[in-house]
């Protein structure tokens, strides 16, 4: 959806030109487990209650190497999985089967996929959506995710981001890279491209967002919630540091 010229522009900072700064969520704001722990804890799930079960390196490597083909890659980084719950419950099945996993292994997978207790806040996440306001700047949230995330924005200061500044794929029915998913959340928020920044994880995604004339900041995937490295983020809406 493209900007709406009925949306109401915020002001513009003189000193960065940034009105407001879109979020992705997992690998960005909040932790996200890598593929060898999201296989360890689908292992772990599924062995819980068998005695003396051990979730070792072997058994992980088993499983990723079944799963990790190029081909079953590529359909569960589909550029479609995430356009909502179904979609995503089918794409990952779809995969899950076809490497020949069992079900109660599938349906772990997924079960930790779906969990947002293993995605946790940085440690500077809070500090920086806080400066963020302070400062007069917007704070938007843009995801690829198949369920609501927004009950885990309810402690202070994330509880500050207005519903409207959500804008989850499996909402919106289109997800990063495609430029319909930014466009929208600049309609949402009433900036312009040039005056929101992009920060996510991956070039590929969240990177697409210059395609529609926004900047884009791309930081290291975020495994450990104890990282800090969002301070970049409030470095360049202050007038300093590369985005690209």
């Amino acid at each position: 959806m493209p900007n709406s010229p009925d949306s109401p522009e915020l002001p513009v900072s003189p000193a960065s030109g940034i009105a407001a700064v879109v979020f992705d969520w997992r690998g960005t704001l909040v932790s996200e487990l890598d593929a060898r722990g999201w296989v360890r804890e689908a292992l772990r799930r599924r062995h819980a209650a068998a005695s003396g079960a051990v979730v070792d390196d072997a058994a992980i490597d088993a499983v990723l190497s079944r799963i990790h083909t190029p081909e079953l890659r590529r359909r569960l980084q589909a550029p479609d999985g995430n356009i909502g719950e179904k979609r995503h419950r089918e794409t990952y099945f779809g995969v899950f089967a076809d490497a020949g996993l069992d079900d109660p292994l599938a349906r772990a997978l997924w079960d930790v996929d779906s969990d947002p207790s293993y995605n946790i806040f940085a440690a500077d996440a809070a500090e920086t959506v806080a400066a963020l306001f302070d400062s007069g700047r917007a704070v938007g949230v843009l995801s690829n995710i198949h369920f609501d995330i927004r009950p885990f924005f309810r402690d202070p200061p994330f509880d500050r981001i207005p519903e409207r500044a959500f804008v989850l794929s499996c909402e919106a029915g289109v997800q990063k890279p495609d430029p319909a998913i930014f466009e929208e959340m600049l309609t949402r928020l009433g900036t312009r491209a040039a005056a929101t920044l992009m920060v996510g994880d991956r070039e590929n995604r969240d990177g697409a967002a210059r395609r529609v004339g926004m900047p884009a900041l791309i930081v290291e995937p975020l495994t450990d919630p104890a990282s800090r490295q969002l301070g970049r983020v409030t470095a360049f809406v202050a007038g300093h540091g590369d985005p690209r």
